[in-house]
């Protein structure tokens, strides 16, 4: 079979038309690498694809034309069978009372021909939350400053977030991705280049609050930290060095002085996040023994095995196992605890966190999902106005035939952890759920090509797992998105990601408040781009240009920029043009959620993150000019409860 043809089959579009109107024709042996590093994708026989069935809504799915009739179908779940009838229609009309769920489908016809079939059984939308319009202030936790942290923010800050943010009048606090990253690689610390999206990052554990440790276990512990958390930058290294040390001693008291409670609690979270939780524990103590990629490994651990597992949690490395299961415990129970908190106090969001677009293929995720994870292609972007050569992120994402052949589990799961304890959470790159432009390991990024993704089985997940844990979902919509994309996307109640910066005619100017859509997050601006005051300081400009990057703009069209801001501030009544003006405006608009960057509230200049440079800028390090405790006091309280009243239950009261 030819290398078009294999295409075809796998959803491969190697010729596009990229945002620059130029016609992008993949090199036929890139083309060959994203083909070799794809799994096989069935092409169904009796039906057009996996099935999604929403509840209220498609209660018959139409054969393919190749169906013929007439046929048998049963549906299984958890090894049992949920459903089966026949149908002597092209058509299969589904009984009322499916379970929502990731089911299999079989199908079989007179001469006994049978395939099996990916099956969704979710609700009709996504959840949308309960409340109007609110806002959420959106913190990066690692820039965290306070008297008592290790020199990084932790999950006790976050519960001080959580007090500061309804002390304002917000309904929740925004974070950036909290995924598990590489505990040996500290610098490597960008929350979105994970190690795992399943489980969470130690480094904001606040060690001291684990009941079982005390000061005496690493004597040095408060000094170091005082040290720790001068400067303006998280010392990543050194602060990772003292937060592993006390973790492991805290787990030694655990395992010679805990309570019964306290170990029955730590085996039942056990039992709860199995298998994971033991594969990943598995994961880490192997990636730590071996060194190196987990390709490399020994043969019968390149693949996970539970058999194998269950020897290593039994054998000599049992007590590095539970510590890695400790470790996560402990920070599910601190973020908990925040998000427990939030509810206490009546906020209606909560924690709202971030989701990454994929994983690193050196990770947890990618070994344990080595079908539905194709480590050898990395997610990207094809060459656009500001990223003339396309962008390769370095980073494994999931592949259709995998998905499928697991039925979607794997993405549900991804899902399930993220939404765990969260309100709201976004999903990153979310133009991703339909296709995915992937870069195949050695070419450069221009060279890559689209593949196609299953948008409906996708998000029919998505509303499964979003009405199951009361989640709100907003998709990251930016950049080219497919025609129909975002209607699709909000027929399944997920929302969109409006951005004020990007919300601009073809001439530049600001699109009005009645622009916005109702089921939507709307934002000034986001970590990728330039504060406020960076903005209006032409500060952005002059960083980029001294790290040798196009700004993609000049000091006229910064000035035009700034003109076309106060008309359309005017033009909504607002005279000034500070910060909480534009608070004021964006607050009007009809979308539901609204973002305020503390950064911006704080008038920092630089931003957090720069796209494009890795050494070059302090990417994800640096930390707020002010402690946590004196946020308050820096801010102005009453210009930000009046920009933001129509949006706050009790006015910040």
């Amino acid at each position: 079979m030819d290398l078009l043809a294999q295409a075809q089959i796998k959803g491969v579009q190697s010729e596009f038309v990229d945002a620059l109107g130029k016609l992008r024709v993949t090199d036929p042996v890139a083309l060959k690498s994203i083909l070799d590093a794809l799994p096989e994708k069935r092409v169904y026989r009796f039906v057009e694809g996996p099935v999604v069935l929403r509840a209220l809504r498609h209660s018959r799915t139409e054969l393919a034309a190749t169906g013929r009739v007439p046929l048998k179908w049963t549906i299984t779940g958890n090894a049992k069978v949920i459903a089966q009838g026949e149908t002597r229609e092209p058509v299969i009309a589904w009984p009322s009372d499916l379970p929502l769920g990731y089911h299999r489908l079989t199908l079989t016809d007179a001469e006994g021909a049978t395939e099996e079939v990916p099956m969704i059984v979710a609700p009709e939308r996504a959840y949308g939350g309960d409340f109007d319009r609110g806002w959420l202030l959106a913190v990066q936790l690692y820039s965290i400053r306070s008297g008592r942290n290790w020199g990084i923010g932790d999950f006790t800050d976050l519960a001080g977030l959580v007090r500061l943010a309804k002390q304002l009048g917000a309904d929740g606090v925004g974070l950036n991705p909290l995924h598990v990253l590489f505990d040996d690689h500290p610098a490597d610390c960008s929350p979105y280049s994970p190690n795992s999206r399943l489980f969470l990052n130690p480094l904001y554990i606040d060690v001291e609050a684990i009941p079982e440790f005390s000061a005496d276990l690493v004597p040095d512990a408060a000094a170091t930290a005082a040290r720790l958390r001068e400067g303006d930058r998280v010392p990543y290294a050194d602060m990772a060095v003292l937060k592993w040390r006390a973790l492991r001693a805290a787990f030694d008291a655990f395992v010679t002085k805990a309570s019964g409670a306290r170990r029955n609690q730590f085996d039942a979270f056990r039992a709860d996040r199995a298998p994971l939780l033991s594969r990943f524990a598995c994961f880490e103590v192997l990636r730590h023994r071996f060194l190196s990629p987990w390709w490399e490994w020994p043969v019968e651990w390149q693949q996970p095995d539970d058999a194998k597992c269950a020897e290593l949690r039994n054998g000599p490395d049992k007590r590095e196992v539970e510590f890695v299961e400790f470790v996560q415990w402990t920070a599910d129970n601190q973020l908990r605890a925040a998000k427990e908190l939030a509810s206490r106090l009546g906020m209606r969001v909560g924690l709202y966190l971030d989701v990454a677009v994929g994983v690193q293929s050196n990770g947890f995720d990618a070994w344990n999902e080595q079908i539905a994870i194709s480590r050898h292609l990395a997610v990207g972007a094809p060459p656009d106005v500001l990223n003339t050569a396309g962008q390769d992120w370095g980073l494994a994402g999931f592949n259709a035939g995998g998905l499928e052949a697991q039925s979607f589990v794997p993405f549900a799961d991804m899902l399930a952890a993220s939404m765990r304890h969260a309100g709201a959470i976004r999903i990153d790159h979310v133009l991703g759920l339909k296709r995915l432009y992937l870069v195949p390991r050695g070419f450069k990024p221009d060279n890559g090509a689209y593949v196609q993704m299953p948008f409906e089985a996708l998000l029919g997940a998505i509303a499964r797992e979003s009405a199951a844990h009361k989640c709100i979902v907003i998709g990251e919509d930016l950049g080219t998105v497919p025609e129909g994309f975002r209607e699709t996307m909000q027929d399944f109640g997920i929302w969109s990601y409006l951005v004020m910066m990007f919300e601009r005619d073809d001439v530049g100017h600001f699109r009005s408040t009645d622009f916005y859509r109702p089921n939507a997050l709307v934002t000034l601006n986001t970590h990728d781009l330039c504060t406020y005051a960076g903005w209006r300081s032409f500060s952005d400009l002059k960083v980029k240009r001294s790290l040798g990057l196009d700004p993609g703009e000049n000091e006229q069209d910064r000035w035009d920029a700034l003109g076309m801001l106060d008309e359309i501030l005017r033009q909504n009544g607002i005279t000034a043009n500070d910060l909480y003006s534009v608070l004021a405006f964006l607050s009007r608009t009809p979308s539901r959620l609204l973002a305020v960057s503390m950064e911006d509230l704080l008038g920092v200049l630089d931003q957090p993150n720069i796209p494009g440079t890795i050494d070059e800028h302090p990417n994800w390090r640096q930390r707020l000019p002010v402690a946590l405790d004196k946020i308050a006091s820096k801010v102005d309280l009453t210009a930000l409860r009046a920009a933001t009243r129509e949006r706050s239950r009790n006015g910040g009261s």
